[in-house]
């Protein structure tokens, strides 16, 4: 049994490191003006633009490029020479599983609602939390801005959170109290949180486009945005801006996956609820956003309160390979936690 655990450990070592050289291998260039064809003056206007790092000219469409003056046919060599330095167009599925050895996993705080998500939050995708007000959204947002800090033994990822807050939910007290559970430093834990209040939909885009330096900069492992429809919904009213409002939500969500696969961070998103009147079986409530929304987040979580009590209820409802599933967790004082039987048997009365 022992020789059989030490052969396993050697081939995932050995497969992490395989991974870790293939993504090595491809890093070149280490600032913008390394690429061939961007000049000084050429990198000064993309940095004007938000392109600080080599990632996000990686993640760069030619449409974008030519606003800053540069001809399509070197945007779109620009692009090509990023892309080459972080990554191959074409792999075998072999190869994409040593890759996936690079994705990390970020704790919830809760070991069943973890469970749920196939052992954490995926690194390099967006999971979108959705539910009615007061069932426990931005507290959730707020544990996770916590936990990124630990280290990855302990469920974090030794990182640091930028939390884009556009409905000014985000409350200092939570992470005091949270840092403090965990045997964390409040100053210091204060203090790798990068918090940005939004103020209006077109803030929270442009905010997005000039995060890549401060997620590079910063050690930056987790992205979170509470909410990101509630700007959006607010200022595009009616049926004849709806089309408007989908597009500037698509490209949006976008920026968001490019940044969190650059990067190799988790990306959360919280969703506000609009009610279904018309519905007396199925769910009476559905998320804002609509298919844009639905299709761009990689996992779904529906939260809801139970009868009463800081019990909540998280439903798995999309996942790319995770099946459907709900456990159960609560809300303390402390942060998001498991039930004890106690709670499970006051739930069930």
């Amino acid at each position: 049994m022992a020789s059989t655990q030490v052969m396993q450990e050697t081939e995932e070592s050995s497969a992490e490191q395989e991974a870790e050289a293939v993504v090595e291998k491809r890093k070149k260039y280490e600032f913008i003006e390394d690429i061939p064809g961007v000049g000084p003056a050429t990198a000064e206007k993309l940095r004007e633009m938000g392109f600080h790092t080599v990632e996000s000219l990686a993640t760069a469409t030619i449409k974008e490029l030519t606003q800053a003056g540069v001809g399509e046919k070197q945007a779109a060599k620009i692009i090509a020479e990023a892309r080459d330095s972080l990554a191959l167009s074409f792999i075998r599925a072999d190869e994409l599983i040593k890759m996936r050895q690079s994705i990390k996993r970020l704790s919830t705080g809760s070991k069943a609602l973890d469970e749920l998500l196939g052992g954490g939050l995926e690194t390099q995708t967006i999971t979108e939390f959705y539910g009615e007000y007061g069932v426990g959204k931005s507290i959730l947002c707020h544990q996770l801005a916590v936990n990124v800090q630990l280290p990855e033994e302990k469920g974090g990822l030794n990182g640091s959170a930028v939390y884009l807050d556009t409905e000014n939910t985000f409350r200092a007290e939570w992470i005091v109290r949270m840092s403090r559970a965990l045997g964390l430093d409040p100053v210091q834990t204060a203090k790798n949180i990068i918090y940005c209040e939004a103020f209006n939909s077109d803030h929270q885009i442009l905010i997005l486009e000039k995060a890549d330096k401060v997620i590079q900069e910063n050690n930056v492992k987790l992205i979170i945005v509470d909410s990101l429809t509630s700007h959006f919904r607010s200022e595009y009213l009616g049926r004849e801006m709806l089309a408007e409002r989908q597009q500037k939500l698509n490209s949006h969500l976008h920026r968001l996956v490019r940044l969190s696969r650059a990067f190799n961070a988790c990306a959360v998103v919280t969703n506000q609820v609009m009610a279904k009147p018309d519905q007396f079986f199925a769910m009476a409530v559905e998320a804002v956003g609509g298919h844009i929304v639905s299709h761009t987040s990689h996992t779904r979580i529906f939260l809801r309160r139970t009868a009463g009590g800081p019990v909540r209820i998280g439903r798995l409802v999309s996942s790319p390979y995770l099946p459907e599933g709900e456990r159960i967790f609560k809300i303390t004082e402390e942060g998001i936690k498991d039930i004890s039987e106690e709670d499970e048997v006051k739930r069930r009365r």
